[in-house]
C-alpha cells in the first residue's frame, strides 16, 4: 500500500523464512540486496504472495485501493495513526473517487471546518472509528470478482 519501503518487504521476507515458511519465491524475495529492492520487489512479491496463498492486489486497482483502506483503518484502530492522521491519508490518496471512503473524505474535510460548525472533535472522531470499524471488518472480495471489465 505504499507505506514501506521495498528494503522492509525484504527483511519481512527474511523474518518469515526464519520463522519457518519456506518458499522458492519467499527466498528469492529474501535474497535481494537493498540495492535491488526497490527494482526487484514489485516483481518478486507476488509470486512469494501467491505461493504462501497470500493475495496480491495492485496499489492502482479498485480492490487494492479497498485494500489498502482496510489497512489503514486497522492501523487506525490499533491506535498507530490518529483519526484525523487517518481521514487525511485516505482524502489525499482517494480524494472523494473511492466509493469506499466517500465518508471518510467527508469527514476529513469537517475536520477543517470543526471551528465554524456545531461538532465537536470528539464527535467527528468517534464517527471516523466508526467508519474505520466498519472498513476493518469488511470481507474482501477476491481481485478477479472486482476488476473483471463489464
Amino acid at each position: 500500500m505504499g507505506e514501506i519501503r521495498a528494503s522492509e518487504v525484504v527483511s519481512a521476507a527474511c523474518d518469515a523464512l526464519v520463522a519457518g515458511l519456506d518458499t522458492p519465491g519467499l527466498r528469492t524475495l529474501a535474497a535481494c540486496t537493498r540495492a535491488e529492492a526497490d527494482y526487484d520487489v514489485h516483481d518478486l512479491l507476488p509470486t512469494a504472495l501467491a505461493e504462501l496463498g497470500l493475495s496480491f492486489y495492485p496499489v492502482a486497482s479498485k480492490v487494492g485501493q479497498e485494500a489498502a483502506a482496510r489497512a489503514l483503518a486497522r492501523h487506525m484502530l490499533a491506535g498507530e495513526l490518529t483519526p484525523r492522521e487517518f481521514t487525511l491519508r485516505i482524502h489525499q490518496r482517494y480524494g472523494h473517487e473511492l466509493p469506499l471512503t466517500e465518508r471518510l473524505a467527508e469527514l476529513d474535510d469537517e475536520y477543517d471546518i470543526l471551528e465554524y460548525g456545531d461538532r465537536t472533535m470528539d464527535q467527528v472522531d468517534a464517527e471516523v472509528a466508526a467508519e474505520a470499524r466498519r472498513l476493518a471488518t469488511r470481507p474482501t472480495v477476491p481481485a478477479h470478482l472486482t476488476d473483471t471489465p463489464s
